[in-house]
């Protein structure tokens, strides 16, 4: 677009040097007329102060000679064509008065243009060419129509809204080419053009494509009883016709993440009217269609509306299977938690797992993936991925890794076969458009303890490293770079090869990061009012009744701050009723006291179960810079908060949440801070776990500090590789 400006401007200059040496004399004026004259003049001056009244030349760009050219080719070609109205014999009075307007009125509206950033100064040339072009067509009883389609968008619409052309015998067509070129020029807005111009002659060939290219937009206005959605009715297409179908039903969006199979007519639309009132049905066809899809994805074939599927099988897993089994937690006998996953196959249950990972709980992950196996004739890995044709293969692993089963996962196929899986589970990674594989693996190669498979995946990483320095991906170079030296980070325990990579050290909280200009650390701790929240609480103020802590007790929160040491205060809401939201109503008391004092806490602690966990995040501050999720499961939320606070270190375990656990973490971190003293985590978590024994001990193996939380260490590594 640039260059063919700039190629105009340069054939204007050649113009400018023919018309700048032959100006049209102008012959004397009447009086009447004379107005219209001095109006054209002031115009012109007006374009010349557009962007400073003292310029003597229209600085339209930052090229002098560019600038000074526009400005004569202003003087110039206007003033001539004054001129030759005013001889052109041709030219009737009446046509005189109206031309010399016209002329007056373009250059006002190319101020108004510019002005409103619709038009770039350095088409000024142009559209006085173009003017006099459309000037001679109508002046011959000819067409515009030529015109407005060899000039730039901006042009065309100021020359159509000319009121000299408006009755032009090409007008119509003009303003059909403005609405294609529109199209040309925003495609991502076709269908709202259209939806302006419904009955323009391009509309049946824009809206087929349109039906191909977008059809989840297409169905929004299918089914608007407008006339775009009448014209779209009209339409000759079998995928336009198919979705207009549905965009007719009541049951429309149900069953539109079909519209693939329904276009190829492997599914009728009038056949599917019985799954609108079984679900169970419905989830299960949605999986079959899911691994459909995915065949075709691995041979390049994406259907319609695939990610529709895939969010509407997503939203199915949860709503119906995941939330009861989730709020069935404190049932103890696994057949009644776990009834109504009873008719669902080991696939079925497979996308409950990877499609659910935001919501599920680490007991109903671990009741799903146990029942995975039940379900199979054949209790093999490889053949589990076989049904689903590998589909979110990646996921699963990673997943299985974070809740402790990769081992169980691999031990159910041959060497040969798990060796072959897991390189496959590092390959490829430059090869996607987002990050999500490349972060499955530096989570998951946290959680193995397989000495064997962690060098394998190494071995791979580095030998993908190789590979695309040898091709010059770079973004592969980077993401396998960085592979490596979080991973080799991870085996040896050195903070240096982390700053290598310009994050900071993961292995050290400075205790002078987490004060505030005071000198004071403020802690932020998120309690709920549930019976367990009441318990924790209580048991969190026992910790602290001693002669290094004073503790001020408010309605809806209390404070702790330290006697000796380094100033520290713990602001913790109580857990006051949940069901009446009285907790979250402290919480939010809480913040709003803290920010009337401009305190920012860069300490946060979520006390309570995974189900709350979503509200803390919520109310996290972007101060946060070292943030615990005491939660089951809080592992997997890691991405949520370093959208928030992307430079946190996080501890969070990958099951089961303990209070035991949490307050003796807490603890350690106070008491250390307290003293004045950083906080070394491969130390601090060496001298814990002697604190701990049997199924405690085993708790909090699962609890992953900040130096081993290697996706978080991945993305923000990324991120500054990005940024340099």
């Amino acid at each position: 677009m640039l260059k063919k400006i700039y190629l105009a401007v340069l054939f204007a200059i050649t113009v400018f040097a023919v018309n700048a040496q032959s100006g049209i004399d102008m012959p004397k004026v009447p009086l009447n007329r004379q107005l219209f004259h001095d109006n054209i003049d002031n115009t012109q001056k007006k374009i010349i102060h557009l962007n400073n009244q003292a310029d003597t030349v229209f600085t339209a760009t930052n090229d002098l000679d560019i600038n000074l050219q526009l400005t004569q080719f202003l003087h110039v070609r206007i003033d001539n064509m004054q001129a030759l109205i005013e001889k052109d014999s041709l030219i009737d009075e009446s046509a005189k008065f109206k031309w010399l307007r016209a002329i007056n009125d373009l250059l006002n509206d190319f101020i108004n243009n510019y002005k409103f950033k619709n038009i770039k100064g350095i088409l000024l040339g142009d559209l006085i060419t173009a003017f006099e072009e459309a000037m001679q067509k109508e002046l011959q009883h000819q067409p515009i129509t030529s015109v407005v389609e060899n000039n730039e968008l901006e042009i065309g619409k100021i020359l159509v809204e000319n009121f000299a052309l408006k009755n032009n015998s090409g007008i119509n067509d003009s303003k059909d080419l403005l609405v294609l070129k529109t199209c040309e020029r925003y495609p991502e807005n076709i269908m709202r053009i259209l939806s302006q111009h419904p009955l323009v002659p391009f509309a049946d060939s824009l809206l087929t494509i349109m039906a191909y290219r977008n059809p989840e937009e297409f169905y929004n206005y299918a089914s608007a009883p407008d006339a775009l959605g009448k014209k779209i009715k009209t339409v000759k297409d079998p995928l336009v016709n198919s979705i207009c179908k549905m965009a007719t039903s009541p049951n429309g969006r149900f069953f539109f993440p079909f519209l693939d199979e329904i276009y190829h007519q492997r599914l009728n639309l009038d056949s599917l009217q019985s799954l609108a009132d079984n679900e169970s049905a419905y989830y299960k066809l949605l999986v079959k269609t899911q691994i459909n899809y995915a065949i075709r994805a691995q041979k390049g074939d994406t259907a319609f509306v695939m990610h529709v599927l895939t969010e509407k099988l997503k939203a199915k897993a949860i709503e119906l299977f995941i939330d009861e089994i989730n709020a069935l937690h404190d049932e103890k006998i696994d057949a009644v938690r776990f009834k109504k996953l009873d008719s669902l196959s080991a696939t079925e249950l497979y996308y409950l797992c990877v499609l659910g990972e935001e919501e599920i709980y680490t007991s109903s992950y671990l009741g799903v993936y146990k029942r995975i196996w039940q379900r199979m004739t054949i209790e093999r890995s490889d053949t589990l991925l076989n049904l689903i044709h590998y589909d979110y293969y990646k996921k699963f692993i990673r997943m299985a890794a974070a809740y402790n089963v990769l081992d169980d996962f691999l031990k159910r196929m041959d060497q040969d076969g798990s060796q072959t899986l897991m390189k496959n589970f590092v390959n490829d990674l430059e090869k996607n458009n987002s990050l999500e594989d490349a972060v499955d693996v530096a989570d998951s190669y946290a959680s193995i303890n397989d000495v064997a498979v962690k060098k394998l995946l190494t071995n791979q990483v580095e030998n993908n490293l190789s590979d695309n320095m040898k091709s010059r991906n770079v973004r592969g170079e980077k993401i396998y770079f960085l592979l490596s030296k979080i991973f080799s980070s991870s085996d040896i325990g050195q903070t240096e090869t982390l700053s290598i990579l310009g994050i900071p050290a993961m292995y050290n909280m400075p205790a002078a990061s987490l004060k505030d200009s005071s000198g004071k650390i403020i802690i932020e701790q998120f309690f709920y009012g549930d019976k367990d929240g009441v318990n924790i609480f209580n048991s969190f103020l026992r910790s602290y009744t001693n002669s290094n802590w004073k503790i001020i007790r408010k309605p809806e929160w209390v404070e702790v701050h330290s006697v000796h040491g380094t100033p520290i205060s713990i602001y913790s809401n109580r857990p006051l009723d949940t069901e009446k939201e009285l907790d979250t109503q402290a919480q939010q008391d809480l913040g709003f006291y803290l920010d009337s004092l401009g305190i920012s806490p860069t300490v946060i602690l979520h006390r309570g179960h995974s189900y709350y966990v979503k509200s803390t995040i919520q109310q996290l501050p972007s101060t946060a810079k070292l943030v615990m999720l005491g939660s089951c499961g809080g592992y997997h939320s890691l991405n949520q908060v370093l959208t928030i606070c992307p430079g946190a270190q996080i501890i969070a375990s990958k099951q089961v949440g303990t209070g035991v656990v949490n307050i003796t973490l807490i603890e350690a971190i106070t008491e250390t801070l307290r003293q004045g003293k950083d906080l070394n985590w491969p130390t601090m978590w060496q001298n814990l776990a002697s604190r701990f024994n049997g199924q405690t001990k085993e708790k909090f193996e699962d609890y992953v500090p900040p130096h081993k939380n290697l996706g978080a260490i991945f993305i923000m590594a990324y991120n500054k590789a990005m940024e340099k």
